[in-house]
Parts: C-alpha cells; sequence; structure tokens
C-alpha cells in the first residue's frame, strides 16, 4: 500500500525557490490572516443577522453549508508557505521526523489522559499537514503512528502528497 514513490520523501527544494518564498510568506501571510479575520466577522455577522433570517426556510442549512465549504477550502497556513524552521531544515529528515513523533506524542497523551479520566477523548479531526513530514514522508507518518496506536482515518481520505488523517484505535479491555 505505501510501496509507491508519492508515499516517500519529497525532494528537497533548491534553496534559490525558498527564499523567494520565505519573504513572500513573511509579506503576503499576515495579510492573509487579516483576510481570513476579516471573513470571520463577516461570517459572524451574518449569523446574528441570521437568527432573524432563521425563520427563512433552509437559510441555516444553506449557511452552514457554505461555512463548512469555506473550512475545507480555506488554509490558515497556505501550501506555498515556507516557515523559518523549513528555510533552515529543508532536506532533514531528523528534524521532520521530530516534527511528527512530538505532534503524534501530544495527541497520544491526550488521548490516554482522556482514557484515564474517564472522558472522551479530544475531537478529531487528527491531521498532519505536508509541512510537518515533508522530509520523511506519508509512508514515515503512518509507520509511526502505527507504533502509538493509530491508523489512517477511514472517514476522509488521505492524500500522502498533502495531508496524513489518522484516528485513533479503539482499546480493547
Amino acid at each position: 500500500m505505501y510501496r509507491d514513490e508519492s508515499w516517500g520523501p519529497l525532494p528537497a527544494r533548491p534553496m534559490a525557490l525558498l527564499v523567494p518564498l520565505f519573504l513572500l510568506t513573511v509579506v503576503v501571510l499576515p495579510v492573509w490572516w487579516v483576510l481570513l479575520l476579516a471573513v470571520f466577522l463577516v461570517f459572524l455577522g451574518v449569523a446574528v443577522v441570521g437568527e432573524v433570517l432563521s425563520l427563512v426556510p433552509g437559510f441555516e442549512k444553506g449557511f452552514f453549508k457554505l461555512i463548512d465549504w469555506f473550512g475545507d477550502r480555506v488554509e490558515i497556513w497556505p501550501r506555498w508557505c515556507v516557515t523559518l524552521p523549513e528555510l533552515l531544515h529543508e532536506g532533514d529528515a531528523a528534524f521532520y521526523r521530530a516534527r511528527v513523533e512530538k505532534k503524534l506524542g501530544a495527541w497520544t497523551r491526550k488521548e490516554e489522559e482522556a482514557r484515564a479520566a474517564r472522558k472522551a477523548p479530544p475531537p478529531g479531526p487528527h491531521d498532519i499537514p505536508l509541512r510537518d513530514f515533508r522530509g520523511v514522508g506519508a509512508g514515515h507518518v503512518v509507520q509511526a503512528a502505527r507504533e502509538l496506536g493509530w491508523e489512517l482515518s477511514h472517514d476522509r481520505p488521505t492524500d500522502p502528497q498533502r495531508v496524513v488523517r489518522l484516528r485513533r484505535l479503539p482499546v480493547v479491555g
């Protein structure tokens, strides 16, 4: 299943590409976040007015569909962004391996704490974006996740070139 090249590490990007993308990220990303905040405030305003408009049949359903559509397609961190750690550690498999293991360890710890307290586990989704596993590949994410009791999510598909979606295996006993 994970033997094709799409599950392996991506090739290191050349520094000549990373530096301009990093500079673009520094300039454009704050503007992007301000625009997202503005859109959020518009949605909030429409929701307040929507209390009155909820008398219109289908308004709430359509509004929630719009919010879901927006949330599925708009990323807080666009894929073209290059952060300073990514700029400094491009091609460093140990850095990306540590990133993946840190995220998986935090999720596992939260799940185990919830189970010990007899509470519901933290809600998903449990997604690891490409920026976290670029240097080791999606196959490594799945392998490390299985060692901690996670597996690929069956609810939503995983795209090894963009995101790995995980769920916790049920605990027997």
